[in-house]
């Protein structure tokens, strides 16, 4: 919304728009990118299923805390935003909201996300805590880290866990431990996260081309600029490598037709986002990462859809 259309609501409305714009309301590809792979793993965690209470927790909670990301990341951003035209008309940027504001709406929302997991497990929980530990360190990571997609890989791969954790089966105090928190996570899930990790490594450099000429400029640190001339080559490994892990770690609980199928649509998807970027303009480089929340769901459906007709048989 513009400064103009924003000056002639009411101002209980016009708040309103402020916030949804600082939460990027109107751009859903940032919560649907956590929350596919996600799903994927609750889906197997809970052998089919998962049931509407952790459906909701884990959809309501993907989005909040990524709403509450981006807060955090516009604070820590806000001195390079202005200097780069995709993000100068930010609110904490543009001036339309102070930095203590921010802060409030993004510690409301992880608050509000800390709430939905407390009906889970003492796993899902202790989780829960390094989630936001590294969630809070990712805006500060562009500054010292030659790839800080890495750190957002991470951050962005934290529900898989979660996923498995809220399976566990409570057995008194000792569910509070971490050695019950081993027990309840799998080695499986930790394959998963590495896998998720190198998704994200590839979109978000697709990200950080559109920008590269910018943050070269103003000094800050990406996949894009540490890939160079490599990034295509990079972006285009990154998704085969999730794609050789997915489907490696899921084959031996999901494998067949509906399964298989899904990863060969995500197969072809790689070979459209590679004609997507290869020539690295920055509008063909941000389609491809708008566009990547399609191939989370297509493995996620490909997940969901073996479950189904495993019920349905």
């Amino acid at each position: 919304m513009n400064h103009a259309n924003a000056a002639a609501l009411p101002a209980w409305r016009a708040k309103l728009a402020l916030y949804l714009d600082l939460i990027r309301w109107n751009r859903p590809a940032g919560w649907l990118l956590l929350l596919w792979p996600t799903l994927s793993a609750l889906w197997v965690a809970a052998g089919g299923w998962p049931g509407w209470h952790l459906l909701l927790v884990f959809t309501l909670g993907t989005i909040l805390m990524r709403s509450a990301g981006c807060c955090i990341n516009d604070v820590a951003d806000r001195d390079f935003d202005r200097h780069v035209k995709r993000t100068a008309q930010r609110p904490i940027t543009s001036g339309r909201m102070s930095v203590r504001e921010a802060l409030a709406v993004g510690a409301a929302l992880a608050f509000a996300a800390f709430l939905l997991v407390l009906t889970t497990t003492p796993a899902a929980i202790l989780l829960s805590i390094p989630a936001l530990a590294v969630a809070l360190v990712y805006p500060y990571a562009k500054r010292h880290v030659s790839m800080p997609q890495a750190v957002l890989g991470v951050a962005f791969s934290f529900g898989i866990p979660m996923a498995f954790g809220v399976m566990q089966v409570e057995s008194g105090v000792a569910a509070w431990s971490w050695s019950s928190l081993v027990a309840a996570v799998p080695w499986q899930a930790w394959g998963l996260v590495v896998s998720n990790l190198f998704w994200v490594l590839a979109y978000d450099t697709e990200y950080a081309m559109v920008d590269r000429d910018d943050d070269l400029r103003i000094g800050m640190k990406t996949s894009a600029i540490t890939l160079g001339r490599w990034d295509v080559a990079g972006v285009t490994a990154f998704y085969l490598l999730h794609l050789a892990l997915w489907g490696g770690l899921l084959w031996p609980v999901v494998g067949g037709p509906v399964f298989g199928l899904a990863l060969a649509a995500a197969l072809a998807q790689v070979v459209w986002h590679y004609g997507m970027i290869r020539e690295r303009t920055r509008d063909g480089c941000f389609r491809a990462f708008r566009l990547n929340h399609w191939l989370g769901l297509t493995l996620f459906l490909g997940v969901a859809g073996h479950y189904a007709l495993k019920a349905l048989g």
